[in-house]
């Protein structure tokens, strides 16, 4: 069985935690009615987000995102099948963003959109080895 799994960014509007609360509530409740799983990668000027499911129930969850209006300038950097799941408990990981991920000036700069498939995948699979 292959797993669908996009990544993508956007910058978040507005930051703060009540925001992001609330997108993680909603996320959590429709990815596990949908059998989906990810991560989002969040901070003040970046959202990276990873999600893993069914093809069509992710580019269902993905066509949600994008009519969302607190994501902007949202772009799917990359989407391919794997055959597992990095995140098999987590209907969706929020993670804070720790050093190793791309700085603000970096971000500004576009590294995150020239970033190769197997880079974006490796901020997740630190994410993955992460949890405890």
């Amino acid at each position: 069985m292959t797993i669908h799994q996009p990544i993508y960014v956007s910058e978040p509007f507005g930051f703060d935690d009540g925001i992001l609360s609330g997108i993680l509530s909603i996320s959590r409740r429709n990815n596990a009615r949908d059998g989906i799983t990810g991560a989002l990668v969040c901070r003040r000027n970046i959202y990276l987000q990873l999600l893993k499911g069914f093809k069509d129930l992710v580019e269902a969850a993905f066509a949600r995102i994008v009519g969302d209006d607190r994501p902007l300038a949202l772009h799917r950097l990359w989407s391919g099948e794997m055959s597992a799941r990095l995140f098999p408990d987590w209907a969706m990981r929020d993670d804070p963003a720790q050093s190793w991920l791309w700085s603000e000036a970096e971000v500004s700069a576009g590294a995150v959109q020239s970033a190769s498939s197997r880079d974006l995948q490796g901020v997740f699979e630190r994410v993955a080895r992460a949890i405890v």
